[in-house]
Formats: C-alpha cells, structure tokens, sequence
C-alpha cells in the first residue's frame, strides 16, 4: 500500500527542509539518512515510488524523533501562543460592522459560490506545475486561461506529460462538470458550520478535533491534517498534535479551513483570527498558523468592505507584521499592483512569486499565500481574472484559487461572478462529510444564523 503523507521515509526527507527553516541544524541526520541508503529529496505528490524496507524505515522513525528532540532557535517575530501573537499584531483597523440580512445574505452566498468555483477550476490540475498547466492550455486553445480545463482537442503526448489530477478529471473538466464535485476545500468550510453550530464562537481546539473523529473520513484529510489525525489518534495533545512528525506543520492545510470563521464576524478581523487560531494549531504552527488567520480576516472583511484593497489592507492587520508569511503577502500584492492585467504582466508576477517560493514545495503556505495575494490584487475584483490568475501560478491551484474566489465572491455577491462560473455548479456542493450534498443557499443560510447579531437600534 503507497500510503502518502504518511511513510516515515517520506516524512523525514520534509522533515529535514521543515527543521531547517525553523533554525535547526539538520547536518548530521541528513548524512546518516543518506549514508543509509535514505533519499533526503522530498517526495512531490506525498509518497515516495517505493516504501523503505523495514530497517529503513525505522531508522526514519529514529531520525524524526532525533529532529524533534533538537530545540529550534527562538523566534520572537513567529510565536505559537495567541498572547504573544496578538502582542505583534497591528491595531485591528474600524470596519463598518455587519450590514443588514438581506445585503449580507448576497455577500455570504457570493463567497460560497466564489468558493466553489475556483476550487473547481483548479481542481483537475492540482499537483501539475506552472509549465504543464501553460503547454495544456496552450494546447487546447485557452490560453492564458480564462475558462475552464477541457481534454477536447488535447494531444495524446501533452496529456501524457502532464497527466489529469486522478481523482479530480472525472468531475471538473467543462466537458463533466455537474455541481460541485466533493473536495477538503469544501468539506473544511462545511465542517467549520457544524464546529460553530455545536460550539458557538467559544470552541476550543480539543472541540475541533472531536468534531474531526466524528465527521471527517481519515482517507480525506491531507499532509498536515493527515499527520494530525494519527497524533489524535495516538491521543497526544493539542498542541503536540501539530508538532509530532509532522513536517508540514507550515503548509497551507490550516489556511484552507477558516474563512467561514470570518464570514460570520463581519468586519471583526482580529475576532476572526482568534478563531482561526484556535482551529489552526490543532495542526500547524508559526506561519501555517498565521495562514489560516489570515484566511479568516480576509473572509471578515470581505463580508463588509468595497474594494479588494480594503479586504487586503484589513485582513494584514491579522499577520504577525515580520513574520514570513507578511513578507510574502507584500511580495503579492506589489507584485499584483504592478501587474496590468496583460498576459506579459501576468507572467511576470508569477516569476517574481517563484523566484522567491520556488525552492518550497506546492503545498506551502508562503508560496500559495503570495500568489492570493498577488491573484486579488492583479484581478482587480474580476471573478475570472482573479481565481485564473491563482491557477495559472501553478502551485495549489484548487486551494489558492478557492480562497481568492471566496473573497471576490464575497464583494460582488454570486450575481456579479458571471453565469460562466456559477451555472456548471447547479447552486450545490458535494462532501464527504455527514448529510451529504449541500445546497449553497441553505449553507449560507446557516452561515447567515451564526454570525454576530445586529447592533440594537439605539432609542432617542
């Protein structure tokens, strides 16, 4: 069985970049991994080709204990606890607070339909690289992109280069797509309504994870969330379940679960981030952690604000100001600022992004974060120009794009994205969590009852 992000070989090649990052001296582990036959190059899709006999892999197991058991540097400009966070963070910037139902029922049913539709337009070429994405698309007649993937007209030799994701080409090429097939980037936003339904705002992270064992399926979690369900498993505690052979602990999995958490305080930033908090480090830490608040202050205010550059200048006030992950949201949204639109433009903010991340894997918050950042600043509040953009960048192109389709969606309201990208949907969401199929109305009628309430109306 080729069980990825999960085979201690594969996890101690991660593990090696991770700890280095983090300051650790990771010399003398990688000489004896490779002196053991071990590859120190970490796996792409989340597995080697072949898993390590059994001596191997228990010298893996060693050497990741070996790492873990090395005190990383400290880190004053990336702390863990939300004390020492918020101590960071810029004053939370005075947003008009929730607008009434019916204009805030628009905003909520734009972000899931926005939601959904970049996660679908990336789906089927998750995990290809930006060269592969550019040479399908040119192949077929759409590029630079502007709608969705088709095989229709695609050569046998560059289809065979740059295969279909497997599991997501049956349900997200124009030629198949009827609703919106199941996907984590959706089942983590269900989940979240289902977390503040039974918990209301004051859920604590040892609630996520029992909310996690009892609704979502081991085989549908991925790289950090996978390694933090077996730590759950294997009943160690929150926060060691975000640490414990877990090298992705800085990826973007946390950033994916939380912009509903902002979708229900309105313009309250620094609110949303403390919740993303508190579900983030139930598997991440430092700016895997910072991502995820990030995605909840940008879902916050894009509930309220009129412009992408109001939602961005609002939502930094939620990232530690010299950390990384802020250096990489500047990198994105300079580089989208400069960016005109023009395919040339557009090309050239993808290199400065990969001239900087490229060294990180696809999944990683940095990378992923600045292209969101420099999708929302370049589309200029287009639907299709923005969550194009996500994906033509080439890293994780169903998640960046279903967050940069969350906000734009939130601003415009589902009538202002365009028939082209809400029709293939039919207004419904598959998952695999309990219930089943969801309609988007009704989500964001639930959505709608968990927020904050109005202010009461003030008397003469």
């Amino acid at each position: 069985m080729r069980l990825t992000w999960a085979q201690p070989e594969d996890l101690l090649a991660h593990e090696l970049v991770q700890s280095a990052a983090e300051g650790r001296d990771v010399t003398a582990v990688r000489e004896r991994w490779v002196a053991a036959g071990g590859d120190p190059v970490p796996a792409v899709s989340g597995a080697g080709p072949v898993p390590a006999p059994p001596a191997l892999r228990a010298l893996a197991r060693e050497l990741l204990d070996e790492l873990a058991a090395t005190p990383a540097p400290p880190s004053p400009a990336e702390p863990d606890e939300w004390e020492e966070i918020a101590a960071l963070l810029a004053p939370a910037p005075q947003l008009v607070g929730r607008p009434d139902d019916a204009a805030y029922r628009e905003r909520l049913v734009g972000a899931w339909t926005g939601r959904a539709a970049g996660c679908l337009l990336g789906k089927p070429v998750e995990k290809i690289p930006r060269q592969g994405i550019e040479e399908i698309l040119r192949a077929t007649g759409r590029w630079p992109l502007d709608r969705w993937f088709t095989a229709v007209g695609l050569p046998g030799d560059v289809a065979a280069r740059w295969p279909w994701n497997r599991r997501s080409a049956p349900t997200s090429l124009e030629e198949n797509i009827s609703g919106m097939p199941e996907d984590d980037d959706l089942n983590y936003p269900i989940l979240a309504l289902a977390l503040l339904e039974q918990h209301g705002h004051g859920f604590t992270t040892e609630d996520v994870a029992q909310l996690w064992l009892d609704n979502l399926p081991a085989g549908r979690v991925f790289t950090a969330e996978r390694a933090a369900y077996r730590n759950i498993l294997d009943a160690r505690p929150v926060p060691e379940t975000a640490t414990h052979h877990n090298p992705f602990r800085e990826w973007i999995g946390a950033l994916i679960r939380t912009d509903l958490l902002g979708w229900v305080l309105p313009g309250d930033v620094r609110a949303a981030a403390r919740l993303a908090w508190a579900d983030a480090r139930l598997s991440h830490t430092r700016n895997g952690v910072y991502g995820a608040m990030w995605a909840a202050a940008l879902g916050a205010a894009t509930m309220v604000c009129d412009s992408v550059e109001d939602v961005l200048d609002a939502a930094d006030a939620a990232v530690p100001p010299a950390s990384r992950l802020a250096a990489a949201i500047r990198l994105g949204r300079e580089a989208g600022a400069a960016c005109d639109g023009t395919e040339p433009a557009v090309r050239d903010g993808l290199d400065r992004l990969h001239a900087a991340y490229g060294n990180l894997h696809w999944v990683h918050t940095l990378g992923n974060a600045a292209t969101i950042a420099f999708a929302l600043t370049a589309g200029r509040e287009d639907f299709g120009a923005s969550v194009s953009i996500a994906v033509m960048a080439g890293w994780d192109t169903d998640s960046a794009a279903a967050t940069v389709g969350a906000v734009v969606g939130g601003l415009r309201g589902a009538d202002g994205i365009g028939e082209q990208w809400t029709a293939p949907l039919q207004g419904r969401i598959a998952t695999s969590l309990p219930g089943g199929e969801q309609r988007i109305t009704d989500l964001a009628e639930r959505t709608l009852a968990l927020a904050v309430p109005l202010p009461a109306a003030v008397t003469p």
